[in-house]
């Protein structure tokens, strides 16, 4: 599998590189691009446009603000195209979340959460593990990690609140015990 990640500004690699990082954990090739749909435009179009042709299965792209990036590239494209919104500006994100799920009929962004980029490569996986069956067990280990994870967590927290219980009721066995020597 071979993914693009196009990034609208070079104050994007922050959020962006976790899903650069998770393609890297799960082997999954990444063409990366910094270009600007406003800025740039000749070239989000070249990188769009040709992007099958070179083997990509899907792109990724982050942008901010008015965050015109991922519908551009959906133009240029028929490969699914995950948009990132990007917290930036006054507005905190929003303004780019607003943008990209609002993408007009017949030109789909998937959109993930304010700065979402994890996800965006976990869902750019799950895209690409339909047709590759090795991707596809990378992705369920990663997940059966997941919940062991959390279940190791919750059994951490399971022995921390009985010991809790138990300090708490030896405490009160010990209060009401001087209680009574008062009492006498």
């Amino acid at each position: 599998m071979k993914v693009g990640l196009v990034l609208g500004s070079d104050s994007d690699i922050p959020v962006m590189k976790k899903a650069f990082d998770l393609f890297n954990e799960f082997g999954v090739e990444c063409e990366v691009l910094l270009a600007s749909a406003h800025r740039t435009p000749a070239e989000v179009r070249e990188f769009a446009s040709t992007a099958q042709d070179r083997g990509l299965s899907c792109i990724i792209a982050g942008a901010g603000m008015a965050a015109h990036l991922p519908g551009v590239i959906a133009s240029y494209t028929t490969l699914p195209v995950i948009g990132v919104p990007l917290e930036s500006g006054s507005l905190k994100g929003m303004d780019a979340l607003l943008a990209i799920v609002q993408m007009p009929s017949g030109m789909p962004v998937a959109t993930m959460a304010i700065n979402g980029a994890k996800n965006a490569a976990l869902f750019a996986i799950q895209i690409g593990a339909v047709s590759d069956p090795e991707l596809a067990a990378k992705y369920k280990a990663y997940r059966e990690k997941m919940t062991r994870q959390v279940m190791e967590k919750n059994d951490k927290l399971q022995q921390m609140l009985k010991t809790s219980d138990a300090v708490k009721t030896k405490l009160n066995n010990a209060a009401g015990q001087v209680l009574q020597a008062f009492k006498k």
